[in-house]
């Protein structure tokens, strides 16, 4: 058994002083003040700090094959670098072959993740439309605890789904209880631009969110939205990265439509100025998609964490080290996308929303892990503290400080995006299933030991917003 004395547990909810014991099965087994150490029980002192829920990232791609590599932090590595962050729960993402089978894929995916040092759970990708797709879907839900597909409205000619094939299966999904996330780039317009710029001979990463402006995505996101209210089917907007996208879910939200959106840090915090840094590596290592936006964007971002329209924060961890960047030195357009993140989120949210007063610790917790577990089905095992939750917790030093660099960072990968930030708090100690994985700097993340977290179906179609 183990022991958290002293601290102040933080939920969603609220914050007051309190002991958490939790037990031999990995559960929280009492939440209470002044408690009595049980016999030969560990205890862990936890004054000064704050006692939250492990953080939960709803969107990761671990190992996972795109544009030609594969990502480099596997299962292992990625959810071991989570833990130093506070983060002990993903919910990654199942990539099936174009035209192959939803449920073979996700057999694939369960294999490479048992590696997982974290609890880690899955979204499905759907990105064609026929008989055995419908078939698949209804089995990862009554089956294998699947509740949520993904739909790329980006990627022409590899993951892109039209709109009838989006619609067919969205109904699908509501139908099984199931909820529909989309990534919201308009494909077709994306595919233009980027023929048009190289075409003119822009071949840099600088032409990257050139090919890519926030208009593609505030009309994909009008776009998903309309169609999931003709079909009153719910809808999560992964990566929200433009005002227009932001405004476009709170209106619908307004109308009572069951709309959601995911905010991923280093768009809050990291400007497009990065694709014109004159050492092409760096700035090809910021291409990602959506890219990083003018500054503007930043404040209606804040703004939809701040007042609830916008509910999760996700890192879109997804790694590619300097030889898998170069692929795309002569091709802005084969730079594999994707950059780290997973091992800072919870330290960039809190400096740069707690320290400066956008946030509280209460909202804090909501946008780490309390809101993704109620609009994935997994509260209250997970995202709280207490009795009978997992006992996945963070103790957090709300004013220490440290700077990010890729020489001291667990994320496989041979660059930071947040290099040389000076960040204040950070997770001291980490807690996984009762088991203490993170202490002051010394990693003891064990391979194998995350569990596959399965997400019930709502008991119903959901048909209103849950957060």
């Amino acid at each position: 058994m183990l022991l958290i004395r002293g601290g102040t547990v933080v939920t969603a909810e609220q914050s007051r002083r309190a002991d958490v014991l939790c037990d031999d099965a990995g559960r929280i087994a009492r939440v209470a003040p002044d408690m009595e150490a049980p016999t030969s029980c560990e205890v862990i002192d936890a004054a000064g700090l704050l006692v939250m829920p492990g953080g939960i990232d709803p969107h990761t791609h671990m190992e996972m094959p795109f544009m030609g590599t594969v990502a480099s932090d596997d299962f292992y590595t990625g959810t071991a670098a989570g833990l130093a962050g506070g983060t002990t729960t993903i919910v990654d993402f199942v990539i099936p072959e174009h035209g192959g089978s939803l449920f073979d894929a996700w057999k694939n995916w369960r294999e490479k993740a048992k590696k997982a040092a974290s609890d880690y759970s899955f979204h499905v990708a759907v990105t064609h439309w026929d008989d055995q797709v419908h078939e698949d879907m209804g089995k990862l839900v009554r089956e294998c605890g699947v509740n949520s597909f993904k739909h790329f409205m980006a990627y022409k000619n590899a993951l892109m789904v039209d709109d009838e094939t989006f619609m067919h299966s969205m109904q699908r999904a509501a139908g099984l209880g199931a909820l529909s996330t989309v990534h919201a780039e308009n494909g077709d317009a994306v595919y233009y631009l980027q023929r048009a710029l190289l075409e003119a001979g822009k071949t840099g990463p600088d032409a990257h969110p050139r090919s890519r402006p926030s208009t593609v995505e505030g009309e994909a996101a009008q776009r998903a939205i309309g169609l999931a209210s003709l079909l009153d089917a719910p809808l999560y907007i992964v990566h929200v990265s433009t005002e227009e996208a932001a405004r476009a879910i709170a209106e619908a939200r307004l109308r009572g439509q069951t709309v959601y959106g995911e905010v991923l840090p280093q768009h809050l915090v990291i400007d497009e100025s990065v694709y014109l840094d004159t050492d092409w590596l760096n700035a090809a290592r910021h291409v990602m998609s959506p890219p990083f936006r003018e500054r503007h964007h930043q404040k209606a971002l804040w703004g939809g964490l701040m007042s609830g329209q916008l509910q999760t924060t996700a890192t879109d961890h997804c790694c590619f080290c300097q030889d898998q960047k170069e692929n795309g030195r002569q091709d802005f357009t084969k730079i594999p996308n994707g950059t780290p993140g997973i091992e800072d989120r919870m330290s960039v949210l809190w400096h740069y929303g707690v320290r400066t007063g956008k946030l509280t610790p209460e909202r804090f917790v909501a946008v780490t892990s309390a809101s993704t577990a109620r609009i994935f089905n997994i509260h209250p095992r997970k995202g709280t503290v207490s009795e009978g939750a997992d006992a996945d917790l963070v103790l957090w030093d709300p004013d220490a400080t440290r700077t990010v660099s890729a020489k001291t960072h667990h994320q496989n990968v041979d660059y930071n995006i947040y290099e040389g930030l000076e960040l204040t708090g950070l997770a001291r100690r980490t807690i996984s299933g009762g088991k203490l994985v993170w202490n002051d700097g010394d990693l003891r993340a064990v391979r194998g030991a995350g569990r596959y977290v399965e997400r019930p179906a709502f008991a119903k179609p959901l048909s209103s917003p849950v957060v």
